[in-house]
C-alpha cells in the first residue's frame, strides 16, 4: 500500500486546480502524478472509471473523485484559517452547475454546435455580480473562494481585455491577489507527466 495519498491531476483544470489548492493550504503531502487527459493512465481508471481529474486514492484504499469532496477531505485534516467556517455553498452550486455550462460555451462555441451560445458571456456575468457583493462583505477567504477562483480564472482568459473593462473592481482585485498568492503559484509549478 502507498504511503502517501496519490493525486492524479491536470495542471490547467480548474476543478483538479481547486483540489491542489485545499492540499497545499492543509500541508497535505502527496504523490502528484500529472496526466495527460487525452492519455489517461490505466491505474487512474482503474481507481476511478469515469476518468476525470482530479482523483485521489488514499493510503487505505478510498478513492476519492470529485473536487469539492476533495477539499472537504483536506479541511477536514487541517483548516488552520477557517475555510469551512461560514462558507457560501450557494455560490458554489452556482459556479459548479450554471456559471461552468456558460463557460464552457463562452471559451469554447465550437463544441456546442447545435446550441445558441451568444448569451453565454451575459449569462456567466452574473455569478460575477453575486462575486462582486460575496467579497465586499467576506474579508476572510473561505472555501467558496477557493472552489470558485479557478473557473474565475478561466473565465477571465477568455478575452482578458473584455474581462479587464468590466465594472466589477472587487472581483479583478480579489481574483489578481489570489493569482498572485503564493499557495495559487505553489499548485501552478509544471510537472513531468506521471508514466505508469
Amino acid at each position: 500500500m502507498p504511503s502517501l495519498p496519490i493525486l492524479y491531476s491536470f495542471r490547467r483544470c480548474p476543478y483538479a486546480m481547486r483540489a491542489r489548492l485545499a492540499l497545499a493550504y492543509a500541508g497535505i503531502e502527496k504523490e502528484h502524478r500529472e496526466i495527460l487527459l487525452r492519455d489517461k493512465p490505466t491505474e487512474m481508471l482503474e481507481a476511478s472509471p469515469k476518468g476525470t481529474v482530479p482523483v485521489l486514492v488514499l493510503p487505505n484504499g478510498e478513492v476519492i473523485d470529485e473536487s469539492l469532496d476533495i477539499m472537504q477531505w483536506a479541511l477536514n485534516q487541517n483548516d488552520p484559517d477557517g475555510w469551512l467556517d461560514d462558507y457560501d455553498q450557494d455560490l458554489i452550486h452556482d459556479n459548479d452547475t450554471w456559471f461552468k455550462k456558460a463557460l464552457d460555451r463562452y471559451k469554447y462555441p465550437d463544441r456546442y454546435p447545435n446550441e445558441d451560445c451568444s448569451t453565454s458571456f451575459e449569462t456567466a456575468l452574473e455569478l460575477l455580480e453575486k462575486m462582486e457583493t460575496y467579497i465586499q462583505n467576506r474579508p476572510q477567504p473561505t472555501l467558496t473562494d477557493y472552489a470558485t477562483m479557478p473557473f474565475i480564472r478561466q473565465f477571465s482568459k477568455v478575452d482578458q481585455n473584455k474581462f479587464d473593462a468590466l465594472p466589477y473592481s472587487n472581483v479583478k482585485t480579489w481574483l489578481e491577489k489570489h493569482l498572485n498568492s503564493e499557495l495559487f503559484i505553489s499548485i501552478m509549478h509544471k510537472h513531468q507527466v506521471w508514466k505508469s
